[in-house]
């Protein structure tokens, strides 16, 4: 655009503001920030391919895998990207390199590199997800890897190497084998400064006892029911503190709560210091699950979030935690299959919720679509938590563009065209991952797709003032897991819980991110899981501090 058509266009604007003002009107606001993103995984020479290892006649575990985790696998304080695969069906395990687990780690230049064989990550059997934290507190990211009838815990021995400790650490036994986990998250529930492991368990399945639905041939088959499957109780490992863990489901850690669990969510949701776990449960009673102190004990149906709002269960699939509507609580976001509008719980305190699918305009919106993996994200830096959606039907022959919400106010309005999601190749997403794998200070988003390539949306959304915390636990967990950090700028306050267990079988960075649009600086404090409130006090904008508990800057 040429100096002279600027100029005219300055005026112009010019002339209408003072058009305005003559008549009264007040000047018409400023335009929101526009949210655009650009996938650029080629480029980025992030090659991953999720293969589901379906043939002739599916199987049902096919339709369930693509969990992706983030990790500084490394240490060097850029985020690393971790793809679980499948494997052969009905063998379930990775016949050749095709099928491996793929770990790539960030070149820092917007490229990555893949460095799979070199750590010893690329797993075995089914894979499904992954959590990712520092079990050990030796200062170096780990991972636990779930899959179907066998899991993996990958010990990060710091010199850019895994070592394989599921037999070692007590993981591998008969009762955790014979399970097709889906989710788990890394959580310290007794607060001794160990991380704990909880996961979610989906259904009983094998090969020889799953039923066919509709026709025998690829073009006829369906998915079944859940109602088809007998539902699997959640699992609580405790950290022994000595690289071993004890079961401690059925006991007064975790009564033994049956479902069909998918995606985990966790956060400090009563607000008394302690986080909880929501679980969505495919079809079933979706549960919540309260820290006592000494374990939990459920309760979704008490709290109001264990159906819908029509009281229904419905195919719950990926959840998360955040501050939708400002009022410093955490409430709940659940995706779901189409036909059945998402679910969204506002948190009203004291451990109970309402349905909010009217109240954030997301009731209508979500319903013609089916949704995997998902998060609460400030997306465009404006301080308001945006929703983005892994969004694909349940088979390859249901594809769906992702999909992404604008938070205004506590409202959601879809900005999936206008932001550039909407012009991707619709497929059947399913994990997906949020970090500032650039560290421009915008988060950008990887997503999974069954039988396609890995998608990265990097965000190019105008430039706002932000501000990211990575938390270091001494008296508490190393990976600070369960710290509340409170920032409050230009009279709002936002709250973020540290934790990597986001959307569907996936484990994002725990980086914490805040948006601060306009302003320059905020307060910040922080509540420790070991119970010590740090108070930071102002901070300038634009940077990412790294805090040590205890210790400050």
């Amino acid at each position: 655009m040429g100096s002279n058509r600027r100029r005219f266009l300055t005026q112009g604007a010019l002339v209408a503001a003072a058009l305005t003002a003559r008549k009264g009107l007040a000047t018409p606001a400023a335009p929101s920030p526009r949210m655009s993103f650009v996938e650029g995984a080629k480029a980025a020479r992030l090659g991953f391919t999720l293969r589901t290892g379906l043939t002739g006649r599916g199987y049902q575990p096919a339709s369930m895998t693509g969990g992706l985790g983030v990790i500084d696998f490394d240490g060097d304080g850029w985020p690393d990207l971790y793809c679980v695969n499948g494997g052969t069906m009905p063998g379930l395990v990775k016949a050749d390199a095709s099928y491996w687990n793929r770990l790539y780690k960030n070149n820092r230049d917007g490229t990555f590199t893949d460095v799979t064989e070199k750590t010893g990550v690329a797993g075995k059997g089914y894979g499904i997800g992954v959590a990712v934290g520092d079990y050990n507190n030796d200062g170096y990211e780990d991972m636990f890897v779930l899959g179907v009838h066998g899991n993996q815990l990958y010990r990060n021995n710091g010199d850019g190497t895994f070592t394989d400790v599921t037999d070692a650490a007590g993981l591998h036994k008969p009762a955790v084998l014979g399970l097709w986990a889906i989710a788990a998250a890394w959580i310290d529930y007794d607060g001794d400064g160990n991380l704990d492991l909880f996961i979610s368990n989906c259904c009983d399945w094998t090969p020889e006892s799953d039923p066919v639905c509709g026709g025998m041939t690829a073009d006829t088959r369906e998915s079944c029911h859940p109602n088809r499957y007998r539902p699997e109780a959640m699992q609580l490992f405790h950290n022994n503190g000595n690289g071993t863990f004890t079961e401690v489901t059925r006991t007064a850690a975790l009564p033994d709560p049956l479902g069909k669990g998918m995606g985990i969510a966790v956060a400090d949701f009563a607000g008394d210091g302690r986080p909880g776990i929501y679980v969505a449960n495919d079809n079933m009673p979706n549960l919540l699950f309260r820290n006592t102190g000494r374990g939990y004990e459920e309760i979704g149906v008490d709290a109001g979030v264990a159906y819908d709002g029509g009281g229904r269960s419905i195919s719950g699939m990926g959840a998360d935690f955040g501050d939708i509507d400002g009022d410093g609580r955490f409430d709940i976001v659940m995706t779901a299959i189409k036909n059945e509008s998402f679910g969204v719980f506002m948190n009203r305190g004291n451990g109970v919720f309402e349905d909010g699918r009217a109240q954030t305009q997301l009731m209508s919106v979500t319903n013609p679509f089916s949704g995997w993996g998902c998060g609460l994200v400030d997306l465009d830096n404006d301080g308001w938590l945006d929703f983005f959606v892994a969004a694909g039907g349940l088979e390859t022959n249901d594809p769906l563009p992702n999909q992404l919400f604008r938070n205004v106010g506590g409202k959601f309005t879809s900005v999936t065209r206008e932001s550039g999601l909407g012009l991707g190749p619709p497929r059947a997403h399913r994990g997906c991952v949020f970090a500032d794998f650039n560290r421009d200070g915008r988060i950008d988003i990887a997503v999974s797709a069954l039988d396609a390539p890995l998608e990265l949306w990097w965000n190019k959304s105008t430039e706002q003032n932000w501000l990211q915390l990575r938390l270091t636990g001494t008296k508490s967990n190393r990976s600070a897991i369960g710290a509340q950090v409170t920032l409050v700028a230009g009279g709002r306050t936002q709250l973020r819980c540290v934790n990597s267990s986001v959307g569907y079988a996936s484990s994002s960075d725990l980086t914490v991110h805040f948006g601060l649009g306009a302003e320059t600086s905020a307060t910040v404090k922080i509540q420790w899981p070991a119970g010590a409130h740090q108070d930071l006090g102002v901070v300038k904008c634009n940077q990412r501090l790294e805090i040590r508990e205890g210790l400050g800057t």
